[in-house]
């Protein structure tokens, strides 16, 4: 999936652009690999820019613990399901050229990206505090996409 990409040394948030350091590239699943950053000189939050092949999706996941939790698009084409702990569904859809306003997902909240168009899709994702294992609960495919 990686073509050698080069990363970014910043990152804007809002207007403010701040500098960042990569940590370590992960594979998350097949089709999903995950760039981890630091900010420079804030240990209170991390990013992860997330690169989605076309036709797959992230893992299902149940946000457990964390202060906030930012998902946001920067490229390609794709859809966001962000279910409440009521069953409410949300679908955020995003499309070439276009921009997006970032996406707050809450603790008990579930989640899911899917590069549902015609290319890759890339989106980031800020954890104040920075991410720990534990933060996400995995779950099945069919919670968010229920077998017929």
């Amino acid at each position: 999936m990686s073509e050698n990409q080069s990363r970014p040394d910043e990152f804007r948030i809002g207007k403010e652009s701040l500098p960042i350091t990569l940590v370590e590239t992960a594979v998350v699943k097949e089709g999903v690999e995950c760039d981890i950053y630091a900010f420079v000189g804030d240990i209170f939050r991390d990013l992860a820019i997330v690169r989605v092949t076309k036709g797959f999706k992230t893992p299902v996941q149940r946000i457990l613990t964390g202060l906030k939790t930012t998902e946001g698009f920067i490229s390609g084409e794709g859809m966001l399901t962000v279910v409440d702990s009521n069953g409410a569904k949300n679908v955020y859809e995003f499309k070439l050229g276009e921009t997006g306003k970032p996406v707050d997902v809450t603790i008990g909240q579930v989640m899911q990206w899917y590069a549902s168009g015609d290319s890759d899709l890339t989106f980031y994702e800020i954890c104040e505090p920075p991410y720990q294992d534990g933060r996400y609960e995995n779950l099945p495919e069919e919670y968010i996409t229920p077998i017929d």
